[in-house]
């Protein structure tokens, strides 16, 4: 190949690079690397309300995925399914793969106003502020479901 040409193609490939990057994940999650795992199939079933499903396509990848979306999505099932405990478990995970996952942030403080820490989910709530300061839709999620549960009394 002439030097022309892997210029173009290193030009191509750096373009797509930012575009990847550049471009806000669709709410469910957010794409951080490029060793991310087809997530498609899993946030269809998500999507559908089918979170055992997405279960149990998910669980697998944890052997060969560590990644922040793969914990995200299924702390994210796990909670709609359920099972709180484990969910906390996976959003902290993701949380711990990147500190800044608007997704995992969103769905985590989501999780602690359904068990009523609205302390915590404000501390969410402020490091999306912080991500979004023009605002995005995990900002604007957990900003609802906080103003919701603040409007509402809570009864046991």
């Amino acid at each position: 190949m002439s030097t022309k040409t892997n210029a173009k193609i290193r030009a191509m490939i750096v373009s797509g690079a930012v575009l990847l990057f550049a471009t806000g994940a669709a709410g469910v999650d957010n794409v951080i690397s490029s060793n991310a795992p087809d997530l498609a199939s899993v946030r269809a079933k998500i999507k559908a309300k089918d979170f055992k499903a997405a279960i149990v396509e998910l669980t697998p990848m944890l052997q060969t995925h560590q990644h922040a979306d793969v914990y995200n999505l299924l702390g994210f099932s796990l909670r709609k399914s359920g099972d709180v405990k484990q969910a906390a478990t996976f959003y902290a995970k993701a949380l711990d793969f990147d500190p800044d996952h608007k997704g995992a942030l969103e769905y985590q403080g989501e999780m602690f106003v359904e068990q009523g820490d609205i302390a915590k989910a404000k501390a969410n709530l402020a490091k999306l502020l912080r991500l979004c300061p023009t605002g995005c839709e995990e900002r604007e999620d957990l900003e609802q479901a906080i103003a919701g549960a603040s409007a509402s009394p809570r009864t046991n």
